[in-house]
């Protein structure tokens, strides 16, 4: 039960780099041994040759052949981010809600969501056939506009008002969630990410606490 005068909040926040550490593409990518391939994709990208959409495709093709067994060892991998912790702590003890909304993959967000606790949470997912992965993904891609279309989503959901939401991301494809919700936070952001927040936070997500104390 909320205290009266507390705002119930929902936080919803980008996976890769953002609540996690790790990229899990590359990841996976390691264990697949297609890592430089994987990169070179990325920097394309980064340089605006590709949209996510495309990137996203041409990296998941470089993992085909690759063991299902991939998706545990990447997530035996992932390094959680300094205060994540503290942060969905501090969020359900207001009795409210957090998401998380990645580019990257439910095999390996899955798990992460039941151990950190998370409410919600949506990612792209890997075709599998015959116990090896396709290089393929299966249903709609997370991208920019899915990232913002799940925030305003959860928030009709839980019965959360956007003026108490905050969205935290660091890279280009998290500025439209950010720019629905009452708070943007670019954690360790882009430039382009750290112009266009509201707040921008380093690596400590606990620093997003006191912003619980904003929303209304």
């Amino acid at each position: 039960m909320t205290s009266p005068g507390i705002t119930r909040p929902l936080v919803v926040l980008d996976c890769d780099s953002t609540t996690i550490q790790d990229e899990v593409i590359e990841l996976l990518a390691d264990a697949a041994g297609s890592r430089a391939e994987v990169a070179a994709v990325t920097e394309r990208a980064m340089r605006g040759e590709l949209d996510f959409a495309e990137s996203l495709r041409e990296r998941v093709a470089t993992l085909a052949g690759t063991p299902e067994t991939v998706f545990a060892e990447a997530y035996a991998r992932v390094r959680p981010t300094r205060g994540i912790r503290e942060l969905v702590a501090a969020v359900h003890a207001r009795g409210g809600s957090v998401g998380v909304v990645s580019g990257g993959f439910h095999e390996v967000l899955d798990p992460l969501a039941a151990d950190l606790g998370i409410d919600l949470w949506r990612a792209n997912r890997l075709e599998v056939v015959d116990g090896a992965l396709s290089g393929r993904t299966v249903g709609p891609i997370v991208d920019a506009v899915a990232k913002a279309a799940a925030l305003r989503e959860w928030a009709a959901e839980t019965g959360i008002p956007l003026s108490a939401t905050i969205a935290i991301g660091d890279g280009a494809n998290d500025l439209e969630m950010m720019a629905i919700a009452a708070i943007g936070v670019a954690f360790n952001g882009k430039p382009v990410v750290r112009e266009r927040a509201d707040v921008s936070i380093a690596d400590d997500l606990a620093l997003a606490i006191p912003l619980l104390d904003r929303l209304s």
